[in-house]
Parts: structure tokens; sequence; C-alpha cells
């Protein structure tokens, strides 16, 4: 008999601390350079087109001695049962012995890890002196990304958010000192926060941009972005999707994630099939810059592009710190297996 820790989504997310989840990320991105990774096959199954699917995702850490799985499903009917329409779980297991290690609830993991992959794409590749900071999208996801961005970027002093309509900015502006103070312990009375319904001209002013929508259509214009302007591209996690002009590739420093994901299903998708970049156009991905194995943004005029899809060893081992905390300190629940 096996006793494992089970982590909800509330256990998790006063486990985690955004710093410590960033750390993480940023090791997993250098294992991954180091080939201490592997990425396995993602499973997709559409019980329902439109209306119910899942998917599974998972790899294996071979630093850390751990692999696992990521499974969420989405039933849209749900809604209607007065169910939520998205359930996730992580389970994560010890690579020396099989073992399962615990199960957490996966949408904060998501959420938080995400953000830190956002904020590391800046970190790495905006000019050192970004103050200006524009988030495009205000769902719950773009709380992640200002709080990571504030905790890794020290000169941010103005961020505006742009969504599809001024209200939806405008609501989501109005809460987040509280919910940087309240879920990540950011005190941010001296930074300025804007909603903004013109993009252009918030393009136009901002150091670094971190786009995160569902987008199929370019939202950022390749006229709007000046030099020296840092993209973390996070919405584009999915074939068919895009959240900006292809152009702005062309003359870009590009680095992504992971480069097979990244090509099937990120921002460089496009682009790489209109012809407009070529494979040639890609630097390399995130590790191998950390690990100084590539140069990445060598003057203050280049534009430079993260392109971020998302992977599981980042759940993974998201997971196993969040088990780690919750063990040393008696929190989650038990279940014998």
């Amino acid at each position: 008999m096996v006793e494992i820790t089970v982590l909800s989504k509330e256990d998790v997310s006063k486990i985690l601390k955004m710093d410590q989840v960033i750390d993480v990320v940023e090791s997993v991105y250098k294992a991954k350079s180091d080939g201490m990774t592997d990425v396995w096959p993602t499973v997709f199954y559409d019980f329902e087109t439109g209306k119910a699917d899942l998917d599974i995702k998972s790899g294996y850490l071979k630093s850390k001695k751990l692999y696992g799985h990521k499974t969420v499903s989405w039933f849209g009917a749900n809604a209607e049962k007065d169910l939520p329409t998205l359930f996730g779980m992580i389970a994560v297991f010890n690579a020396e012995t099989g073992m399962p290690m615990g199960i957490t609830d996966s949408v904060y993991i998501t959420g938080v890890r995400t953000g830190a992959a956002g904020a590391l794409g800046a970190k790495y590749l905006a000019r050192k002196n970004s103050e200006n900071l524009l988030v495009v999208g205000a769902g719950n996801q773009s709380a992640f990304q200002i709080s990571a961005a504030l905790t890794i970027l020290p000169n941010i002093k103005k961020v505006q958010v742009a969504a599809l309509s001024l209200s939806e900015a405008e609501q989501f502006v109005n809460g987040i000192q509280k919910r940087l103070q309240d879920e990540f312990h950011i005190i941010a009375k001296d930074i300025t926060f804007k909603a903004t319904e013109n993009i252009e001209e918030a393009v136009k002013e901002s150091d670094v941009i971190i786009t995160v929508t569902p987008s199929r259509k370019p939202i950022i214009k390749k006229d709007w972005v000046q030099k020296g302007t840092h993209i973390s591209c996070i919405g584009s996690d999915m074939e068919g999707k895009q959240e900006i002009e292809s152009d702005i590739l062309s003359s870009a420093v590009i680095f992504v994630d992971d480069m097979k994901h990244s090509k099937e299903a990120g921002e460089i998708e496009i682009p790489l099939k209109q012809g407009v970049i070529s494979e040639e156009n890609i630097i390399g991905e995130l590790g191998d810059l950390i690990l100084n194995k590539v140069n990445g943004r060598t003057n203050d005029e280049q534009i430079t592009i993260f392109d971020a899809t998302g992977m599981a060893i980042l759940d993974i081992a998201t997971a196993e710190l969040a088990l780690r905390v919750a063990e040393k300190n008696k929190l989650g629940s038990k279940s014998k297996l």
C-alpha cells in the first residue's frame, strides 16, 4: 500500500511562491537544453467536436528523477449543469521506483508556471532598462504574467492592459493591485496600472509586451512595434492561433521553449507555413540562451520574441515543488493506493 499526497487548488495557491516557481521553471529550461528531459507526445481526444475534449501532456525530468502527466478535460455542457467546464490534475511519479508521489490540481500550477515562463523570456531577451509593460489579454492568466514580470523585472514602472473591450480591461486593472498583494504578496503601489483601448498606442509605448489571448487573427501589427521591444507570445498554444503579425518575426531575434511543439502549434507555426520565416530564423530554445550556448539580444534596437507553447515538464516540476513544500509543512490530504 502506498500513501500519496493530494493537493487541491486552494492548497497549491497557498504553498507556491512566484519566485520559487520562476527558479524551478528556469531549471527545467536548463535541463532541457542539456538533454536531461523528454517531452512525450500529447494525447488529444475529441469526445464531441466543440463540446467536449481532453488532452494528456506528459514528460520525464531525468535531472530531477521525476515523470508524470497533466490531464485536462473540457466539457462545455457542464455550464448548464452548474459544474465547472474545465477540470485538470497533475500526477507526479518517482522515476527511480515508479511509485506515485502525489496528485495536484492543475489550474493554479498551469497559471503560475506560465507566468514564470513569460517573465523569463523577458528577463533574458528584453532590454535591461525596460520600464513599460503591456499585457494583451485580461483573463486569469494575465495576473500571473504581471506577478512574474514584477518579480523578475526590477525596473517596471508602468503596466498597461488591453482586452477585447475597455470595460474588461478596466475591471481587471481595478482589481489587480489587491490581487497581487493577496495572492502573490507583491506590493505594487509604486507601479502605474492603466487599462487601454488603444492597443496601437500602447504597443508603441511599451518595452515589454506579453500576449495572453486565444486569438486566431494577429492583434499586434508590425508598424506598431518599436525598435528594442521584447514580446513574449504566450497565447498561441494550439494549431491555428496567432497573436502577432507574421512580418514582425521576419526581422526579429526568435527563441522558443520547445522547438518541435512551437513549429506545430506556437506563434511561429503560421509564419513558417507562410514562408515569412524559416527554421534558420529561430536561434534556439530559451534554455540554450540561459546557459549561454547561443547569443540573444546583442543591441538595444533589436526586436526579440519568445514563443512559449507550454510543456508538461514545467507542470510536473512545479507540482513536485508543491508536494515537497506540502510534506514539509504537513499540508494537503493523504490517500492510500
